[in-house]
């Protein structure tokens, strides 16, 4: 009987010239006759992300303006009218600026509501309506509170109100 040797150990580099790649390759689905499918696969995945890049672009950068794929909250459209973009003057241009303050345009933010700054108006006029509005508000809470009350002493009291 013939003695079987132990064959000696292969490491490094004599290692990896005697592994056979393509066998677990193949196994894996990425063998040399599986080239064409994954070149398909790319192309596909290519075009496919090439045209939501471009769609994603052009929603961002609509020249149309109005026709974006973005669906706008029903808030956002009815308050979109009250919302335009301010132009300010040009920080040298004293006369602009001068003016510019004086019609109230310091007071919100590059973008705010159009409908707060009157363009004909001054800012000591501005300010003014601002505490009429407010005055109005705290009285039309005060008048609904004394209506409320006598509306609750009467229902009290067994008359039918409302």
């Amino acid at each position: 009987m013939v003695r079987k040797r132990f064959q000696e150990t292969k490491t490094g580099i004599e290692y990896l010239k005697s592994v056979d790649y393509d066998k677990y390759l193949r196994k894996v689905g990425v063998g040399k006759e599986d080239h064409y499918f994954w070149k398909q696969i790319g192309k596909a995945l290519l075009c496919t992300y090439t045209l939501i890049g471009t769609v994603w672009v052009y929603n961002e950068t609509s020249p149309l303006g109005w026709w974006t794929l973005k669906p706008k909250p029903k808030e956002e459209r009815e308050l979109a009218h009250l919302y335009d973009r301010r132009e300010f003057p040009y920080p040298g241009d004293e006369e602009a600026m001068e003016e510019f303050v004086a019609k109230g345009g310091m007071i919100g933010t590059t973008i705010g509501p159009k409908g707060t700054v009157e363009t004909d108006k001054d800012s000591y006029n501005f300010q003014k309506q601002l505490q009429e509005k407010k005055f109005e508000q705290e009285a039309q809470k005060l008048w609904f509170r004394m209506r409320n009350e006598v509306i609750q002493e009467l229902q009290d009291k067994g008359y039918d109100v409302e």
